[in-house]
């Protein structure tokens, strides 16, 4: 096979991200790279993947689904694993990579249908192996993990530590030093993930009126909030006469990494490896109700680390938050010592190792 290297990868940018970013490196090798992604995240993936191809595949989510839901989320499955198994036959991957969650399932299954069959390699993100990899993990050559704890890991099979791949305006944002607050504004920046966080903005903007005048006055926020609740933010914050900019998507998270003091966000993985690779001292407040609990997994380590300090959300309010934030713009030392530490846990090198990964286990298939 002299096709090209698939990836599938979509559902939200916790999957797409790390996927594009190993597309990157792939390419900058000399490969060929096509994407295989879902209507949800078609649109983000043509913008962003522009030299290949994008194939669009049907599926859906099966998990907390109801009966009838789930029965039609297998039937679109059943229809992307027909789709991918005829792109396949016309472009004869080398390797197929999955990135977890059901858009990676259909073209997986389909590359294990093929004869001769491409190597089959998949990426776990989180610190739980997810629901789509531990299905997919008995077909798979190889495993690539984010966190040398993942869970759920099968015994069949030994994982590779690669990281998690970033973009390379996160990597490029590594070089800023961290230089705590002793004097002048304070930077904090407030993200939510993908979907934005509502109670952010329900906590945080009551917690900061809380602060001593003086230290209020030398915040400079940058919060990232639902659409639905934008200008209401914005109303609050000039009525109190903090200097805040708030919108549901800000471009320049590299950017904004490089210059913030401290970080209030949700743990996606993609969020901790950007916390860690900048090095940049974080609150953390782990969506509940995730699968798994698989968001305070990923800030375990940092925070036993005391690269971070952790939340769960039913103690997330505004008097907790408040406290929280007087400690530590109090003490410019722990916040350096905190943005060190979590420095020491990440792996920048994240796309360039799986991608050694992939050109190994493409060697290893092509010689058996």
């Amino acid at each position: 096979m002299n096709g090209p290297i698939i990836i599938a990868a979509g559902g939200t940018g916790g999957h797409l991200f790390p996927a594009l970013a190993l597309a990157e490196a792939l390419l900058a090798r000399g490969f060929a790279v096509a994407i295989m992604t879902d209507p949800r995240t078609a649109a983000k993936a043509r913008e962003l993947f522009t030299a290949g191809k994008v194939h669009v595949l049907p599926g859906a989510g099966i998990a907390g689904r109801g009966a009838w839901r789930a029965a039609g989320a297998v039937l679109a499955l059943a229809r992307g694993g027909q789709a991918a198994r005829k792109i396949m036959r016309t472009d004869r991957p080398m390797a197929v990579i999955g990135f977890g969650g059901y858009p990676s399932v259909a073209p997986v299954l389909a590359a294990r249908s093929l004869r001769p069959r491409p190597a089959i390699l998949l990426h776990e993100q989180n610190a739980v192996l997810g629901r789509a990899n531990r299905l997919l993990a008995r077909f798979a050559d190889a495993l690539a993990l984010s966190f040398a704890t993942t869970k759920f890991v099968p015994n069949h099979i030994a994982p590779r530590i690669t990281g998690n791949p970033l973009r390379g305006a996160i990597l490029a944002a590594r070089a800023n030093e961290y230089h705590p607050p002793v004097a002048g504004p304070i930077h904090l920046l407030v993200l939510g993930g993908s979907l934005g966080a509502r109670v952010f903005s329900e906590v945080v903007p009551g917690a900061l009126t809380k602060l001593d005048p003086v230290l209020r006055e030398r915040l400079i926020v940058t919060q990232q909030a639902r659409a639905d609740s934008v200008e209401q933010l914005r109303t609050f914050y000039r009525k109190h006469h903090i200097n805040a900019e708030v919108a549901p998507f800000f471009t320049d998270v590299a950017g904004l990494l490089a210059r913030t003091h401290l970080v209030i966000s949700r743990s996606g993985a993609s969020s901790i490896a950007e916390l860690t690779t900048t090095g940049r001292p974080s609150i953390l407040v782990p969506l509940p109700g995730a699968i798994d609990d698989h968001q305070t997994e990923n800030c375990r380590d940092l925070v036993q680390h005391q690269g971070a300090i952790w939340i769960p959300q039913p103690m997330f309010n505004q008097d907790m938050l408040a406290t929280t934030l007087a400690e530590l713009l109090a003490d410019p030392t722990k916040l350096a010592a905190m943005a060190q530490s979590a420095r020491a846990q990440a792996l920048p090198d994240a796309a360039s190792t799986l991608a050694d990964l992939v050109q190994a286990t493409i060697n290893q298939r092509m010689a058996a």
